[in-house]
């Protein structure tokens, strides 16, 4: 392992120096402006193929989609992370603006292509995509021709484009800079500071439940005092889709997010189904933590308290160590690569005033490179976000010698690469604990995850769901908002809380991003099917490296269930692969109910 102090601030002048004021960056988007009236110009004048040898214009034509994809990727990827590093650049929030635009021009563009391959004779069709190289890309030019065929005419298609940029994603900006203004107040070593709320956020795995109760009185003050903006947004956005989709003729809100991750509603139900069959080991988990701490029933502000008498801590450099040593006895590719996003100052985890709150990681395709965003505090939750965030970055990195175009991996298998590494972290972390508290400790942590996967996604697919029924028939004020979450809640923690967050609708980001509807179930999927992984890793050792590579690679050009029977042999239709992944789960439960007698 490498003897240097890794940095906990990332390098983004590698990419565009300069940061949003960056000359490079602006010129960049000048020359991605130029390349879409390019491509847009060899959409316009494409004649559809009528026979199989008229393929080179088609060629031609797919060779400026990846070149446009790759650049926009790449000002995208910039953009988020200048948002996210910092809330109150102003100049950042106008780029977001204008890669939001151009994001809508390669839309429209794409729409005018795709009503052109629908246009295209079946037989000629067919005849194009078995042949080299367009069989390479024949899952997802099928998937863009059929997807093509379900939607309007391409002058609405192209309208709504149009509209999204002021009339639907502009919504999710003003969230994240009512968010990034949101200051809440709070005495921190005696004295009182303006903590942003994802430093707010961190205080509620503080083992003082004084400080967390108080904080969670401060966090619902704050959230209520903005609840009308943000209300309002969630309303516009709900009412955008809603639009759309009846225009489309599309009646069931699901069909869009389900389509999106190449899921079908059965596996998705039946999922469900196996979670909330098998909830009462967690609801008694949850009663047992709450003896712990000394309470007849545990509050939301106490699911992520820790339940011994001390915070385990770690600095940074000790939690990345650990990170790389867990990795390598898994293989060496993902340990290699974890090493060089550390030496090479990929990840921003400072914790400082300012960032906005969770975490993420996004791609630059262009430089084959990625950046991971989290702000660490110490915990052992933070060592597991971090694992996670690298376990996304690996996914990108894998897929570094597959076709671009066939490098879009819907958000439930991006979940699977980023919950495995989070898994193989936290496992070691039990296993490797120094005495049967901190084995006890570290457990519970492991456990807070399933919890969260379970209980806490379920009540967010719950509110969603029943969120939307209602917006069909009007704006849902606030008040009734606050309801649904709570019921929502209710019902998926199996009543087992004292105290909800009703107004979690306004805190989570999630419910505000416009690039996926229903922000939700993915998670849970994609950290059933890792446990799945997960077993197969365990019984195979070091040698499963290259098959799990070999998954990775085809997460972007097969439905899930067919990526499931062809590198797990199981079917995920069927009730037996989710209920081993939740009994996996489960064992963890059962082993803290013994040591906790």
């Amino acid at each position: 392992m490498s003897t240097r102090t890794y940095q906990q601030k990332w390098d983004l002048d590698v990419f565009f120096e300069g940061g949003s004021s960056s000359p490079a960056f602006h010129s960049f988007l000048e020359t991605l402006q130029e390349q879409l009236t390019e491509f847009n110009a060899l959409v316009n004048a494409f004649e559809v193929p009528t026979n199989a040898s008229d393929k080179e214009e088609l060629l031609k034509i797919l060779n400026a989609f990846q070149s446009s994809f790759k650049k926009l990727r790449q000002a995208g990827a910039f953009v988020s992370c200048l948002t996210a590093q910092d809330t109150t650049d102003r100049g950042a929030t106008l780029l977001q603006g204008k890669t939001t635009q151009l994001s809508s021009e390669l839309q429209s563009i794409l729409t005018a292509f795709d009503q052109k391959l629908v246009a295209i004779e079946k037989s000629v069709w067919d005849e194009l995509l078995s042949e080299q190289p367009l069989h390479e890309l024949s899952y997802i030019l099928e998937e863009r021709r059929t997807r093509a065929t379900e939607k309007l005419s391409l002058e609405q298609e192209n309208l709504i484009n149009a509209l999204g940029v002021d009339g639907y994603h502009a919504w999710g900006q003003l969230y994240n800079m009512v968010v990034g203004n949101i200051k809440i107040p709070f005495e921190v070593d005696g004295e009182t500071k303006l903590l942003s709320v994802g430093q707010a956020f961190n205080t509620f795995s503080s083992s003082d439940r004084t400080v967390r109760k108080a904080m969670f009185e401060r966090w619902e003050k704050a959230w209520d005092e903005h609840a009308d903006y943000i209300g309002e947004a969630l309303n516009h956005l709900g009412g955008y889709r809603l639009n759309v989709y009846k225009a489309r003729g599309w009646d069931n809100v699901l069909r869009e997010p389900l389509d999106i991750n190449r899921m079908s509603k059965e596996t998705l139900d039946t999922m469900w189904a196996v979670i909330t069959e098998h909830k009462a080991a967690f609801v008694e988990y949850l009663d047992r933590k709450a003896q712990m701490l000394g309470l007849e029933k545990l509050s939301w502000y106490d699911l992520d308290a820790p339940v011994g008498q001390t915070e385990s801590k770690v600095n940074y450099q000790e939690g990345a160590e650990f990170i790389l040593e867990q990795f390598s006895k898994f293989g060496p590719e993902l340990t290699k690569f974890t090493q060089k996003a550390f030496e090479d100052s990929w990840i921003e985890a400072e914790d400082r005033p300012g960032k906005r709150p969770g975490g993420f990681c996004t791609s630059f395709p262009e430089s084959d490179q990625s950046r991971i965003f989290m702000t660490f505090s110490g915990t052992p939750s933070n060592v597991s976000t971090l694992a996670h965030e690298l376990g996304h970055a690996f996914h990108q990195h894998a897929m570094a010698g597959v076709h671009t175009l066939n490098r879009s991996y819907a958000m439930n298998v991006a979940e699977t690469a980023s919950t495995f590494a989070e898994m193989i972290v936290a496992d070691a972390s039990v296993k490797n604990a120094k005495n049967e508290d901190e084995k006890i400790a570290l457990l519970e942590d492991k456990i807070q995850r399933s919890v969260a996967f379970y209980m806490n996604i379920h009540a967010r697919f719950l509110f969603e769901t029943r969120f939307y029924e209602e917006r069909k028939q009007g704006i849902v004020s606030t008040e009734r908002l606050n309801e649904l979450m709570h019921e929502a809640q209710k019902e998926a923690y199996c009543g087992a809380l004292e105290e909800y967050h009703p107004q979690f609708w306004a805190s989570k980001m999630h419910f505000y991003i416009t690039g996926v509807p229903f922000y939700n179930f993915p998670y849970t999927f994609g950290y059933l099917f890792s446990l799945g992984i997960y077993a197969k890793a365990l019984e195979e050792g070091t040698d499963y490296e290259e098959k799990y590579i070999a998954l990775l690679k085809d997460t972007a050009s097969m439905k899930v269930e067919e990526l499931a029977q062809k590198h797990l042999g199981v079917d995920l239709t069927k009730r037996d692969f989710w209920e081993k992944a939740v009994k996996l789960s489960i064992k963890d439960v059962e082993e803290f109910l013994e040591l906790t007698k």
